[in-house]
């Protein structure tokens, strides 16, 4: 039944994308190929009366996306990251998709807690609410433990949602391979990986033990960072289907006008929002990539609290320290060393004329310096530094994208909060910090240190390297000797390595 339930689906996707508009948008946004906009419109037309209606209140593609149902719509969330994929407009576009749905019935949420924890609810809590938030994939409720008292917040997923995404997962590895075969020249654009992306994302989601694993890192991770708080699990009450965390109170992050009621700075919470984003992704490389109003609150306190740990970006060292030079690069406007980063990191061809972009990195730098406060944006900086640099041959960089994103949603936080906030003021501390402490003398002593210790875990192995290497080069006609296993490692490589232990040893011994 596969084949007609993809055949199916595929059919009353077009029919609604048709209904509501939004075929040309999409089509014209991923600049699709006429054989691709036939079939497409073949899909779409003729079946028109097919596709969901939807809410004529939402603009074309957001209001034919949610009229699909929850894995569209988060579908569409997640491409929203990918704007190398369907082009910056409509990237903008999904990102105001709402992961918001009906809840559903109570009863059931504490049929499901029940079966997952092994014990009935009442035994489990001795309070249980109805539905105080939900969205696609699951549901919360505010509760208070037994045992301890303490008010914690119960998040459970969907019934029947996994299912429901597994076939429509189906369908858009089904709608994949048709739009490749059809059109070729859509390669360029990776359908399917970008499904198989989504996939990986979405059964992770589904898994609330890996949510509930990323807010226990993350609140380790960020435990002495001042005035921010990471609700923790409760790991004892949580599962595959449901995860329980400590109940954190506070002001939706979305109204500026009850938090200055409440007599908060929000020119300072605006600052902290910021700096916070940029202080996870330089100094951990492990933040919090869906950073929007519903997921952030502030307490009493004035503490930037962050909910919904599901999608989580990561990226390495050397990424985040490419980042922060590009960064400072632009804030001290240096748009030579911009240039030469990019150059360094291989992100740009080295048959590129380094001046000619340091001066395409000008045109892009320098009207927004040019502007006041209210209209300098770190997110434009790096959507206009994607396009440059895509001219310039810059191959896709998929963990600066999800990078990029995030900047562009937590820019738009700290803007409603305080519109006057001026970016480069409160990026330029964090991005300082962390280029002093992993660019000078001290991150060259640090990166030694490791060196030796990654060479030092093979000493033990060098000598036989070293002899098999050498009894390779004397003997390359003799057949291999049973006790010295092939080493794989050329020979001048293996005496460096020896002579690099050898050095560390010594050092570190005087």
């Amino acid at each position: 039944m596969r084949g007609p339930h993809n055949i199916l689906r595929l059919i009353r996707t077009g029919a609604t994308f048709e209904r509501t508009g939004a075929m040309g948008v999409v089509l014209d946004a991923i600049e699709a190929p006429p054989r691709l906009r036939a079939a497409a419109r073949i899909l779409g037309w003729p079946f028109r009366w097919l596709g969901y209606k939807g809410d004529p209140n939402l603009p074309p593609v957001t209001r034919a996306i949610t009229a699909l149902g929850p894995a569209y719509i988060k579908f569409g969330q997640i491409l929203s990251t990918r704007a190398d994929v369907v082009g910056v407009e409509l990237a903008d576009q999904l990102r105001m998709l709402q992961d918001r749905l009906p809840p559903f019935p109570t009863d059931v949420a504490k049929d499901i807690a029940a079966s997952e924890l092994g014990a009935p609810v009442d035994v489990l809590f001795s309070e249980f609410s109805e539905p105080v938030a939900a969205a696609s994939i699951a549901q919360v409720h505010r509760a208070r433990v037994r045992d301890t008292g303490r008010e914690v917040a119960v998040k459970i997923v969907r019934p029947g949602i996994v299912q429901a995404f597994r076939r429509d997962i189906d369908a858009f590895h089904f709608a994949a391979r048709f739009i490749e075969t059809l059109s070729p020249a859509t390669r360029r654009l990776r359908p399917r990986d970008v499904v198989s992306h989504f996939e990986s994302v979405v059964m992770s989601e589904l898994d609330l033990r890996l949510e509930a694993a990323s807010a226990s890192e993350f609140a380790v991770n960020t435990k002495d960072d001042h005035g921010f708080a990471v609700p923790l699990p409760h790991w004892d009450l949580c599962s595959r289907r449901v995860l329980t965390s400590d109940w954190a109170e506070g002001l939706p992050m979305g109204d500026p006008e009850a938090l200055i009621a409440a007599g908060h700075d929000v020119t300072r919470i605006a600052t902290r929002v910021i700096q916070l984003f940029l202080q996870h992704a330089l100094r951990d490389g492990f933040f919090h990539a869906d950073m929007h109003h519903g997921n952030l609150k502030v307490a009493a306190n004035g503490d930037v609290i962050a909910y919904d740990f599901g999608i989580m970006g990561e990226i390495d060292e050397y990424t985040r320290r490419t980042y922060a030079e590009i960064l400072m690069g632009f804030i001290r406007r240096d748009y030579r060393r911009v240039a030469r980063v990019h150059f360094e990191a291989g992100y740009v061809p080295r048959d590129r004329d380094e001046a000619a972009f340091a001066r395409a990195l000008r045109a892009v730098g320098e009207p927004i310096f040019g502007a006041d406060a209210s209209r300098i944006s770190m997110a434009n900086l790096l959507a206009y530094l994607f396009e440059v640099t895509e001219r310039f041959g810059m191959r896709t960089q998929t963990q600066l994208i999800l990078l990029q994103r995030t900047m562009v949603v937590v820019e738009g936080v700290a803007r409603s909060v305080d519109p006057q906030l001026n970016i480069w003021d409160a990026a330029k501390p964090v991005v300082s910090d962390y280029i002093k402490s992993n660019l000078g003398p001290k991150a060259l002593a640090g990166d030694m240190a490791r060196i030796v210790q990654t060479v030092g875990r093979y000493g033990p192995l060098l000598p036989q390297i070293v002899e098999q290497a050498l009894w390779e080069r004397a003997h390359p006609e003799d057949v291999q000797p049973v006790a010295a296993p092939k080493s794989g490692v050329p020979m001048w490589l293996a005496v460096v390595l020896s002579l690099g232990v050898g050095t560390a040893i010594g050092l570190a011994l005087h």
